[in-house]
């Protein structure tokens, strides 16, 4: 484990970056790297984003003002990257990373050198102090990516990881010229045909348990397909459970083609999320984590709402 400093340093005596984002990349992953990728070139390196599968459309103002050049890669920078599973793929990159910068305290990925700074709410906010440790200044391009990492991990900031110093990484960004109206509008308002379809059936499958402070939901791929979704239109659909009162765990399954499920589990009134994703061989944040697990349907979602139990009521 490295701190901020020698971060700075590694990245300032280093050149020809590539750097990674997670696979299904959302707001964090891809304005961390992005925000990166401009501050690298602010201060005359040769960088690039590598995005791990198809960058949803609505990311696209991320890319804007990034210079496009041909290099040989000789450093490379995973952000927002818990462990070696999310390189999808990237997957030629493990055992390969020489710095890694991330938010997750169970982080696990293999890297030469790894900067994790748990308390902060989103990679971006990372980001954001190594640019001012690097003496760059904060233009609107990179403003806008760090807004938008800090923004959708937090929820538009109604998540419990939201900190005080997020709302001023926040506003800093504004006063550096990012339209945070406009992001949260995107990132929050808008839904396509297919999302609101998703989500409506991914509701009607909606079961409560423990005493109803346990709420879980999932999607097959035949429903995703019926859907006409998109690996985007998924992106928020973890929420959902959490939403209803006096549910303290919310868990969303998403079937794969191998037949496991992705499972996203959300929660408050002080439920740890990470200590039920841990079980699985899953980690993350206390509020918001994720993991993987095996089974048919009844099967992962017994497990699920076993381990769920048993955290609820050591909590009490």
């Amino acid at each position: 484990m490295i701190n901020r400093s020698k971060a700075v340093d590694l990245l300032r005596n280093n050149n020809n970056f590539s750097i990674l984002t997670h696979k299904s990349p959302d707001g964090d992953t891809l304005g961390s790297a992005y925000a990166l990728c401009h501050i690298l070139q602010d201060i005359g390196k040769n960088a690039r984003v590598l995005v791990c599968g198809e960058m949803p459309k609505r990311y696209d103002y991320l890319r804007e003002n990034i210079i496009e050049n041909d290099f040989l890669e000789e450093y490379i920078v995973s952000v927002d990257i818990a462990a070696d599973s999310l390189l999808g793929q990237l997957e030629s990159y493990i055992g390969k990373i020489n710095l890694c910068i991330d938010h997750h305290p169970s982080n696990t990925l293999t890297a030469d050198n790894i900067l994790i700074e748990g308390d902060s709410a989103a990679t971006a906010e990372i980001i954001y102090e190594l640019a001012k440790l690097l003496g760059v200044k904060i233009t609107k391009d990179i403003a806008k990516c760090i807004f938008t990492g800090v923004t959708t991990d937090t929820g538009c900031f109604r998540f419990a990881n939201t900190t005080a110093k997020t709302h001023r990484v926040a506003a800093d960004m504004i006063d550096a010229g990012c339209d945070g109206t406009y992001i949260n509008r995107v990132m929050f308002d808008t839904k396509s045909r297919s999302r609101l379809e998703i989500e409506r059936m991914a509701r009607e499958t909606m079961k409560f348990f423990v005493d109803g402070q346990c709420a879980v939901i999932y999607t097959t791929l035949e429903m995703i397909e019926k859907a006409n979704a998109i690996d985007d239109d998924m992106e928020g659909i973890s929420s959902i459970p959490r939403q209803v009162e006096g549910v303290s765990v919310g868990i969303t399954m998403r079937e794969q083609e191998d037949g496991s499920y992705k499972v996203s589990v959300r929660t408050s009134d002080g439920v740890n999320a990470s200590q039920i994703c841990q079980k699985f061989d899953g980690g993350g944040h206390q509020g918001a984590a994720g993991c993987t697990v095996e089974g048919g349907l009844e099967e992962a979602r017994a497990k699920l709402v076993a381990a769920a139990e048993e955290i609820i009521k050591n909590n009490k």
